[in-house]
């Protein structure tokens, strides 16, 4: 990693003109791009290669029937609750563990999840599946492009959609038990808002965080942690449009 408080990129040579770097040595802006670039494409990489292996994972289960083995049986929590684990475990220990053990426990959580949403398969025609998992593809790479590209600060939304992500939840708790068709729709399309947004929000503080992180040890982590953020945000994404564009098997 290069050396950005080194003035040697920007000092003149001998018979160069002033502003001239020469080819051989690119401007302190050109590294701190082409640096960025490469690590938000690390980033997209795990985080479509998570995504990917959850599909798999998920098809497979719905197809070879152990689908039903977790649908409303002791094994439903044990899948549900363990990628919960491994998300806070990561977030909360990411200093404590090493990247590869980072990068086992993000591949751990995106198996775990592809058991989990296999009984989407049982409620839901694959067809739709597939219509909502491309739909939800092209929304976040536009949203994630905005987010990229925009000169609009975004962090002021953190703070707000957090507090609505624990709303989604408690609002989702509420309605295990009131069992109401149009809470469950209003629920639904407030969660495609948030995610949408949070998208965007996180794109964007990805983007910020390498100049911070730049050059550290700590650099390699928070692309597996950004990878895990963004994933997070497609699947609920998905999730909620899938209510919406669900074409039940019944």
């Amino acid at each position: 990693m290069a050396d950005w408080k080194d003035n040697r990129t920007t000092r003149q040579g001998f018979g160069t003109s002033p502003g001239f770097t020469g080819a051989s040595v690119p401007r302190t802006g050109e590294v701190f791009d082409a640096g960025l670039r490469r690590h938000m494409l690390s980033i997209y990489n795990y985080m479509s290669s998570g995504v990917l292996l959850t599909g798999i994972v998920a098809m497979l289960t719905a197809n070879s029937g152990l689908a039903y083995a977790f649908a409303g049986g002791p094994l439903m929590w044990l899948v549900m609750l363990s990628p919960l684990a491994i998300v806070l475990a990561m977030s909360f220990g990411a200093n404590k563990f090493s990247r590869p053990t980072l990068q086992a426990m993000y591949w751990g959580f995106a198996f775990l999840m592809g058991l989990s949403l296999s009984t989407i398969f049982l409620v839901y025609t694959g067809a739709s599946i597939a219509v909502t998992f491309f739909a939800t593809s092209a929304a976040f790479a536009g949203l994630s492009l905005w987010g990229y590209t925009t000169k609009k600060d975004l962090s002021g939304w953190g703070s707000f959609l957090i507090m609505g992500v624990v709303g989604l939840i408690v609002a989702s708790v509420i309605n295990m038990f009131v069992q109401s068709p149009a809470f469950m729709y209003a629920v639904s399309f407030i969660g495609v808002l948030i995610f949408a947004g949070l998208t965007a929000y996180d794109t964007q503080r990805l983007k910020a965080q390498y100049l911070q992180l730049r050059g550290t040890e700590f650099a390699g982590k928070a692309i597996i942690l950004g990878a895990l953020s963004l994933y997070l945000d497609f699947i609920n994404m998905f999730l909620f449009l899938l209510r919406f564009m669900g074409a039940s098997r019944e």
